[in-house]
């Protein structure tokens, strides 16, 4: 019997053989082969990417932003943890703090503030015949310009203390302001003349910042009815002296 001649492969055969052979060795050969020119722009999106693969040694610097990434193609789901881009750094600084007293003393501090005025009664000024207009705020030097930071105030809790010789001090008294020693109001702002007048002398400058606790119906504290209050400044404290 006789046997069929051999016959040589066609080239599409021996190309279609080659494509399969690449296909079979993984990705590491065919990384070799395909560049950024054998992709079409665009055709690339997250479903054509195995999760948490990416990584952050993988993506150019600056590469991805609102303007560089087609809406949707990638997600969160693409990067391994810890791999999301970081957002911008914040400015130098986390903020800084004051406890004050109910003498308008700070009694503690990270740092950087003093008393300028406490409760201070100044000469008469105007309308002002007693001189009390500052007498139911206190002035403090942060040490720096406070133009770039927040200023923030809370009045401190002191259940030890029986504001109102009612003999209770644990909050639990019925009634409307009947828990001095739980409840007032309390505001701070930056020395800004024009905007926030401040009357003591050598406060009015952006250095200065002035807190006001008031009680609850929002008259002006004395003696014996005066707020322990924090203080506290946020953002860059990297101007402080």
């Amino acid at each position: 019997m006789r046997l069929p001649a051999l016959r040589r492969p066609s080239p599409s055969m021996a190309v279609s053989v080659m494509a399969l052979v690449v296909a079979s060795t993984g990705t590491s050969y065919a990384t070799g082969l395909i560049g950024s020119a054998d992709i079409r722009n665009d055709s690339v999106q997250s479903r054509d990417v195995k999760d948490r693969t990416l990584k952050g040694r993988d993506l150019k610097n600056g590469v991805i932003g609102s303007n560089k990434v087609r809406n949707g193609s990638l997600k969160s789901k693409d990067f391994s943890a810890g791999q999301l881009p970081a957002g911008p750094q914040g400015p130098a600084g986390v903020g800084r703090w004051a406890l004050v007293d109910a003498t308008g003393a700070i009694v503690a501090q990270s740092g950087g503030f003093s008393v300028t005025a406490a409760y201070p009664t100044l000469a008469p000024s105007g309308a002002d015949t007693a001189g009390l207009r500052a007498n139911g705020n206190v002035y403090i030097n942060a040490g720096e310009n406070l133009a770039d930071n927040g200023i923030l105030a809370v009045v401190a809790l002191q259940n030890t203390v029986d504001q109102n010789g009612d003999s209770i001090t644990n909050g639990r008294a019925a009634g409307a302001d009947a828990n001095p020693e739980f409840s007032g109001e309390i505001t701070a702002a930056m020395c800004q003349p024009g905007v926030v007048n401040c009357a003591p002398p050598g406060t009015g400058n952006a250095n200065h910042l002035v807190v006001s606790p008031r009680n609850s119906d929002g008259s002006v504290t004395t003696d014996g009815t005066r707020k322990r209050f924090y203080v506290v400044v946020t953002g860059n404290s990297a101007d402080r002296g």
